[in-house]
């Protein structure tokens, strides 16, 4: 079936335009307890930052408390640690209230299943398909119950502790965290102190309207002169609900997610723990791919979205996968992307190797890439429009074999993204810019 508001992480869009509204939250969980738990059970509730998530708590637990489902509320948490706690609480399903990277006046709702993973495509068409149902509301013996998950976010951060090795301490480390002004705004500074790291945070005083506002994943720039400033040996950025990360070495330098998943799967493979192939994106810079290569480690590319690289990572037994993004999927240590997670793997690698993060990263080139956000009005599809193709194809017979075009509709924004990849900037350049003005004309 066609989806019409499932993108590819959950529903997303902005406050008060539909589906973004009141009342489509109330049918939405009406809609998902109806597919997920329909002999009632318990769902976990977590939110980000943004002013609006009271807004839509309050819809969603009523939505499924009417329906019969007890609910459990973690407050402001990152979107990985719904995704464990879910399982660890025993819970029936999860629900992440967040729109991660965009500004305060988006937002989104997405779903986790039992096992802390998204759920698949089958179930959220099966829920889709029941928002045109009217909600439910049972007899009050039968209505579901709302408590505080008071030591969620305890559980959270013994989680994160845990996988590193126990006898791993920080000491000696100043780090900056950069928590976007989002939901990692407590547990990302707190766990970091508690290794014994010399923690300086910024965007971790989050006022509902500055999450991802000038900091955190998608504005590195306060990161890097922070970093710089108070002389500290690294520091790293989350995005607005926790589940990305980049991360800037002592020189103020970002070490994005295709380095960092080199800098990981470098390390497994040297201590004999890596497992199948690695998963990046039609996105992720040609340079990871040599790298991985020179080092006999098989890298193949997913669509872009996590769920993808997730699908492809457990098609063929692998434990790492991610997106230049910084999302990133260590399978061996959690279920879905987690920027904390990724974050104490390398800095662990740091710790185990003695060696800098611009130490790490160095050895994995990274050709010119160029990404060009062109905003549409509505979804299109370019691979049906005569002259975006024909512009697609003059930029591949100037890069030849050493270059790459990728155009696609943005599945969480109202873009659609060109990348160009090359040896030569200048040349990337000319081609992105002469691909994205192609574009708008086309669906102007």
């Amino acid at each position: 079936m066609t989806r019409r508001y499932f993108g590819t992480d959950g529903i997303r869009g902005q406050v008060g335009v539909a589906p973004m509204t009141v009342d489509f939250a109330l049918r939405l969980a009406s809609a998902a307890a109806r597919v997920l738990a329909p002999n009632g059970g318990t769902v976990l509730i977590g939110k980000d930052t943004r002013v609006s998530g009271y807004m839509f708590e309050s819809a969603l637990e009523a939505g499924f408390v009417a329906a019969g489902v007890d609910v459990l509320l973690t407050g402001p948490l990152p979107t990985p640690a719904i995704a464990y706690l879910t399982k660890k609480l025993g819970a029936d399903f999860g629900v992440v209230i967040s729109a991660s990277h965009n500004p305060y006046f988006d937002n989104g709702i997405k779903f986790f299943a039992s096992d802390g993973e998204k759920l698949s495509d089958e179930l959220e068409e099966a829920i889709e398909a029941s928002l045109d149902e009217e909600p439910i509301t049972r007899e009050s013996k039968a209505l579901g119950r709302v408590q505080k998950a008071t030591s969620a976010r305890d559980d959270y951060m013994a989680f994160l502790k845990s996988t590193i090795p126990s006898d791993m301490t920080l000491d000696g480390l100043k780090i900056v965290v950069d928590a976007s002004h989002g939901a990692g705004y407590k547990v990302a500074p707190r766990v970091i102190a508690e290794l014994g790291a010399d923690v300086v945070p910024v965007g971790c005083s989050p006022n509902g309207r500055n999450i991802n506002d000038g900091c955190g994943s998608t504005r590195p720039d306060l990161l890097k002169l922070t970093v710089t400033g108070v002389r500290a040996h690294v520091g790293f950025a989350l995005d607005g609900d926790g589940d990305r990360v980049v991360m800037v070495d002592e020189r103020g330098d970002i070490v994005d997610g295709d380095r960092l998943l080199y800098i990981l799967a470098r390390d497994r493979r040297e201590r004999g723990v890596l497992k199948g192939p690695v998963i990046g994106t039609v996105m992720s810079n040609l340079g990871l791919e040599l790298a991985l290569r020179d080092l006999g480690i098989e890298f193949r590319r997913a669509k872009v979205g996590d769920r993808h690289v997730l699908a492809m990572l457990k098609e063929h037994g692998g434990i790492l996968g991610g997106e230049t993004s910084g999302h990133v999927v260590c399978l061996d240590k959690t279920t879905t992307g987690d920027g904390l997670i990724t974050a104490l793997q390398v800095l662990a690698v740091m710790r185990r190797t003695g060696r800098s993060l611009r130490e790490l990263a160095q050895p994995m080139p990274q050709l010119p890439q160029e990404l060009i956000n062109v905003r549409v009005a509505r979804r299109v599809d370019v691979d049906g429009i005569p002259a975006i193709q024909d512009a697609i194809r003059s930029a591949e017979e100037v890069l030849g074999d050493r270059g790459r075009v990728v155009l696609r509709p943005s599945g969480t924004e109202p873009v659609v993204r060109v990348m160009v990849e090359g040896e030569d900037a200048e040349t990337v350049r000319s081609l992105a810019v002469r691909l994205a003005d192609t574009v708008r004309a086309a669906i102007a």
